[in-house]
């Protein structure tokens, strides 16, 4: 994990500053990924996949490796209901990657993902890393479009999505795709704030 400084940012509106994820979060952490994905609850907000995979997105396992890794950050917000928002950041040669994005679907649309983001960003440039890089679904043109405003470009770089390997969700059409995305750090994201 990188320097608790990456982590800076005020309150706002009942949510907590940045935090690296513990250990014990990682039940809460699955749950909160679930729920912005994959539930019946993800329905309420608009980051819903359910209609393109189901079953889980990540695992308690999963989230505890990805905590202990001295190469990654799992980020997370806090408010008063507990697990407001989650991110896993990965330092990787040259670049750091952002994946389990997640934010409460009834808090969604509120900018908590651009603070979260933010963090993120933060987190990466304090590993002296100056690209971020993602993937997102090709068939989530919203998503796309979201990470777009906030400085986003795709890469041109196609993965295939993991068929075969049900840690990551139970596809429900055969073509899906993950684009590539990244953007530079040089400046600030569009929009960005700590509060």
């Amino acid at each position: 994990m990188g320097d608790d400084a990456a982590l800076a940012g005020a309150p706002s509106g009942g949510v907590t500053a940045p935090r690296a994820a513990r250990l014990a979060d990682a039940e809460a952490v699955v749950a909160l990924v679930h729920s912005a994905y994959r539930s019946d609850e993800s329905r309420l907000g608009w980051t819903t996949e359910s209609h393109l995979v189901g079953g889980q997105r990540v695992d308690a396992e999963m989230v505890r490796r990805l905590v202990a890794d001295d190469d990654g950050a799992v980020l997370v917000l806090e408010d008063e209901d507990g697990l407001l928002a989650c991110c896993h950041v990965e330092r990787r040669p040259g670049t750091a990657y952002l994946g389990m994005f997640a934010v409460r679907p009834m808090r969604q649309g509120r900018g908590v993902g651009r603070r979260l983001l933010a963090a993120a960003e933060d987190q990466a440039r304090a590993w002296g890393r100056e690209v971020l890089e993602l993937t997102v679904l090709e068939h989530r043109p919203e998503l796309l479009a979201w990470y777009e405003r906030r400085g986003f470009v795709l890469t041109g770089v196609r993965h295939p999505f993991p068929y075969g390997d049900e840690r990551f969700g139970v596809p429900r059409r055969p073509d899906l795709t993950l684009l590539g995305m990244a953007k530079p750090l040089t400046t600030p994201s569009p929009g960005r704030t700590h509060g």
